[in-house]
Order: C-alpha cells, then structure tokens, then sequence
C-alpha cells in the first residue's frame, strides 16, 4: 500500500514539473552567449571586457535569442569549457537579461547601437528607420519615383536626414522638391499606408545592399583615421584577398595628397583653421607643385610665413610630419560631416574674394 502512495506521489510530482525544454544543437556565438548568462552580471562583465564591439554585438543577438536552456545542457557546456558548474539552474535568454549584462562593459551609446540590433525595429515607424538608409542610396531611389511621391516621402522624414538626401540631388532637381514639399496636402490614410508599405518592401526588406554600401562607408571612415603606414597596409593586404572591396574602399577614402583635388574656396576653408607652422610641418617633404596649391590657398600674410620657413628648410621628424597631416586631414572629414564643405572634386562655380 505503502509503495503504490509513493508512485502515486512521484508520478503526480513529475507531472507537476514543466516538461523539459528539447535538447539542441548550438553553435559557438550561442554556447559563449548561455556561458556568460549563466555566470550573472559581475563574472560576465569581466569576461565581456576581453571581447571587440563586434563580438559582443554577435554575442548579444544570439544571447537575446536564445530563449531556455536546461540545466543539462548547460553542465554539458560547462564541462566543455572545463567550467565547474555546482548548481544547474534553468536559463532563460532574453533582451532584457542581456541588456543588464553589458551595462556598464559599453559606453551608454554603443548599447544602444547593439540594443537596437537585439531588440529590432518594430517599435519605430518606418520613416524613423529610414533615417539609418545612406543619403546617396536615397537620392538616387527618389530620383526614379514621381517627384510628388519623392516630395511626400521627403516630408515625412526627419528633417536632418531629408536635407542630406536633398544635398544629393542637382539644384534643378532639389528646387523642384522644395516647392512640391511646401505644397504638399493631407494625404488620403489609404495611399499613405501603400506608400509607407513600398518603403518598407524597398529597403527593409531589401536593405543588405544598402548595409554594405554603409559599411563601406564606416570602413572608409576609420581607414582615413589611421596612420597612413597601417592604412596603406590594411589596404594592401584587403587587395590581395577582396581585390574589388580595396579598390571600392579606395575610392572613398580622403588623404593629404586628395586636398590638391578640391577647388578652391574648399582650401581656404580648410587652411583658414589651421596654424601656419601646421602647414609648413605638413608641407616638409612634398614637390613644388603641390606646395604652390596649399600656399596659394592661404591668405598673403600666411603664406610669406609659410614660404619663408620652408625655404630655410629645416629638418623635422617624419613623425611629425605625418601627424601635421592627419590632423589637416580629420579637419577636412569633420567639417565635411559637419556639412562645411564637400569632398567629392568640383570645379568653381565661381568664387568671391575679400
């Protein structure tokens, strides 16, 4: 009597515990994001410091992903990474567990880059997304639409990201633009749920394209940072690998010897915020004929300066030579990001002097 109560008991106690979640095949970004759940926030954190920003960030998807684990599976793990677990506790992985994870291991606006990624874009409207798409891409997708469509989009976008769209388009164009934006009416809610589902099919659902073009863009970015020897180097090694990526990235980087290409009125913008020794310690080293267009873009009292201390030809350390440069040439990227100017060679379209 005594035995059937106990396998009554055991039998009613099992069926009280929720089934046991189904084992599984992880793969590495996985089995490393259920480790440091399991480990909690401190232990984590230090492992987590060890580790890019983009690894955390694949960590941090799969994490987020990852939903329940058993205590199985992860002694299991544990015993893979000859990790002596003494407890196994049940896991579950969600955004929020993640989230309180990496505070404190990132900065405040890298989490909220990786965060983005984890938690997607559902909670924003398409037209907040589209301010992640490159302006280029955007013109260029404008170009080809009706222009009171391209008017009614450019409206409904962030005013900061339609006016880099806009910078894109020729004058004739943009001015068109502008008009039909000042006279846009209350659109029927029918037609704009179809445009913003166009917008969406366009470039939510077909956005690699557009990520890569971006990543080209952020990859130019920090190549331009580098010192020119690591830069030069990078590129060299990138060519023997992914010959049409290097040649692609090249075409968008912007170096010292690039200033020579921008016409004039960029120059002056440029050299007007830069001291006068600067110049000379950059120009150390460079032939006459690029010499002749930096000076000429100074005003006469700088460039008697500049002239003159380079004709006394002083030696300078090629170090500092090179870090004159850089620093000439971050002005120009971040007043070009600033809007200030544009990089890309114009020619004059006439110019005004004092």
């Amino acid at each position: 009597m005594m035995n059937s109560a106990n396998a009554a008991a055991a039998t009613a106690a099992n069926l009280a515990k929720p089934p046991a979640p189904p084992a599984r095949r992880m793969n590495g970004t996985q089995r490393v994001a259920a480790l440091l759940l399991s480990l909690g926030k401190t232990s984590s954190q230090k492992l987590l410091r060890h580790f890019d920003q983009e690894e955390i960030r694949m960590i941090t998807v799969s994490a987020a992903q990852l939903g329940t684990v058993a205590s199985e599976e992860l002694d299991r793990l544990a015993e893979e990474f000859i990790e002596q677990f003494s407890h196994g506790t049940t896991l579950y992985g969600s955004a929020n567990e993640v989230e309180k994870m990496l505070e404190g291991v990132l900065p405040d606006d890298q989490l909220a880059d990786i965060m983005s990624d984890v938690l997607g874009n559902s909670n924003r409207s398409i037209w907040d997304r589209l301010t992640t798409v490159s302006e280029t891409v955007f013109a260029n997708y404008l170009l080809k639409e009706h222009p009171q469509t391209a008017a009614l989009i450019l409206t409904k976008i962030k005013p900061s990201a339609a006016a880099k769209v806009l910078g894109q388009i020729n004058n004739q164009t943009r001015n068109s633009l502008v008009r039909r934006m000042l006279s846009i009416k209350a659109v029927v809610p029918e037609i704009m749920r179809d445009v913003e589902k166009t917008m969406h099919e366009d470039f939510m659902l077909n956005l690699s394209g557009t990520l890569e073009a971006d990543s080209h863009a952020r990859m130019a970015d920090i190549l331009n940072k580098m010192d020119r020897e690591h830069m030069e180097d990078a590129l060299e090694n990138l060519n023997e690998v992914k010959p049409k990526t290097a040649e692609l990235l090249k075409g968008l980087l912007f170096t010292f010897d690039d200033i020579t290409n921008l016409n004039a009125r960029t120059r002056m913008a440029i050299f007007d915020q830069i001291p006068t020794d600067r110049i000379v310690l950059a120009l150390k080293g460079t032939n006459a004929q690029f010499r002749e267009v930096i000076l000429s873009s100074l005003t006469s009292r700088a460039r008697r300066i500049a002239e003159h201390e380079l004709a006394a030809g002083e030696p300078a350390a090629q170090r500092d030579v090179l870090d004159a440069r850089s620093a000439i040439t971050n002005l120009a990227l971040e007043m070009a990001s600033r809007g200030e100017i544009e990089l890309n060679p114009k020619q004059d379209e006439g110019a005004f002097f004092a």
